[in-house]
């Protein structure tokens, strides 16, 4: 069956975040706060469907939000423009079955419209080999390492910092500069505190 990959609406936040806590050590847990100002906040707030189920969602943000992820903040120092990548959770039954790879190709086409790099962190205190085999394997290659704020008793988790060029921006950008033609498939940046986040499909 296909996949599609669509804004997330409200009334499933519930649903993400049960997700998103489900997925073990390599996803940082959250809250429903949290979630709500990522549903408030995000650029980028998508997820994937099969068979009418809703079986991933990923999170990503532009260099000039207000997140506040000490991982996020590492690659804002380092550079000037970027779409960063804060989670991407795929339900346990559906891994391995081509969603990671179509959240990934979706927030791809999103940004490499709008920004030269695409920025995301592997966790390596997990099991972070599938992890490292998967984002080697979509072109992505590590630039750093940084340890997250702990708890005060102990350090946070080791973060391998990972960056993607994206080879189209240039082009993008020198053929219609901030002036993306108006076609279906170029969804904008999400705007949900002024009205319901538009729908964007892909397989």
């Amino acid at each position: 069956m296909s996949i599609a990959i669509r804004d997330v609406r409200e009334h499933e936040l519930d649903s993400v975040l049960a997700l998103n806590n489900a997925a073990g050590p390599a996803i940082l847990p959250l809250d429903s706060a949290r979630l709500r100002r990522f549903y408030t906040e995000a650029d980028y707030f998508r997820i994937a469907e099969r068979d009418g189920m809703l079986a991933g969602f990923l999170v990503g943000f532009g260099p000039d939000s207000g997140h506040d992820s000490s991982n996020f903040r590492w690659f804002r120092e380092r550079y000037p423009d970027f779409f960063y990548i804060d989670r991407i959770v795929v339900a346990s039954r559906r891994r391995g079955g081509g969603v990671g790879r179509a959240l990934y190709a979706d927030v791809q086409s999103h940004s490499e419209l709008r920004h030269p790099l695409l920025a995301c962190e592997v966790f390596l205190d997990a099991d972070s080999d599938p992890a490292l085999l998967f984002h080697g394997s979509f072109g992505f290659r590590e630039i750093g390492q940084h340890v997250m704020p702990g708890d005060g008793s102990s350090p946070g988790p080791r973060a391998s910092m990972q960056l993607k060029e994206l080879c189209s921006y240039a082009w993008v950008k020198d053929t219609y500069g901030s002036d993306l033609p108006d076609v279906p498939w170029i969804a904008p940046p999400r705007h949900p505190a002024h009205g319901e986040p538009q729908l964007a499909t892909g397989t």
